[in-house]
């Protein structure tokens, strides 16, 4: 294949080469989706019957599906199996999303929040470079609220993750 004709893979930010998601309708599979769009290899863990809200995740997402149908479970190996994880939240940080958060804590790992509906886009995406640099994350796990918790989730995570990869 000549060169002119080969896409490389993108980076998000320069550094992220690896998104990991759990594949539940809103910030993961936009996630996911996101990184199939631009070439980011993606991975991550699901329940067992890739369940998800919608029914079962499509077979186009490179997850892994865990014994259980539990979400916490797919939930703490998505933050344990990444460098650090970016938590696009809309509206109060409550359950699954909440979870991520405190697993992230419990295990030491970098966890950065950003409140995607109140705060200026351009200095989150900057703060969200700035963290992706000093923490060196290769493997980026994405999490948020699910469509139906917060509709507008896969929309805002998609926007903000464009925004990101401009910034390289």
């Amino acid at each position: 294949m000549s060169t002119l004709r080969q896409r490389r893979a993108a980076t998000l930010c320069g550094g992220v080469t690896r998104i990991v998601a759990g594949g539940q309708t809103g910030a993961d599979r936009a996630a996911l989706d996101w990184a199939i769009a631009h070439r980011v290899p993606h991975c991550g863990w699901c329940p067992a019957g890739r369940r998800a809200e919608d029914g079962v995740i499509d077979k186009r997402y490179a997850l892994t599906e865990l014994s259980s149908r539990d979400y916490l479970q797919r939930t703490r190996r998505n933050v344990e199996d990444s460098d650090g994880t970016l938590i696009l939240n809309l509206g109060e940080l409550d359950g699954g999303t909440r979870a991520t958060l405190q697993f992230a804590k419990r295990m030491k790992r970098p966890v950065l929040v950003v409140q995607a509906d109140s705060a200026p886009p351009e200095e989150s995406v900057r703060d969200v470079a700035r963290w992706l640099r000093e923490f060196n994350i290769a493997t980026l796990n994405i999490a948020g609220p699910r469509e139906s918790k917060r509709m507008g989730t896969y929309a805002a995570v998609s926007a903000f993750l464009d925004r990101l990869a401009a910034t390289v």
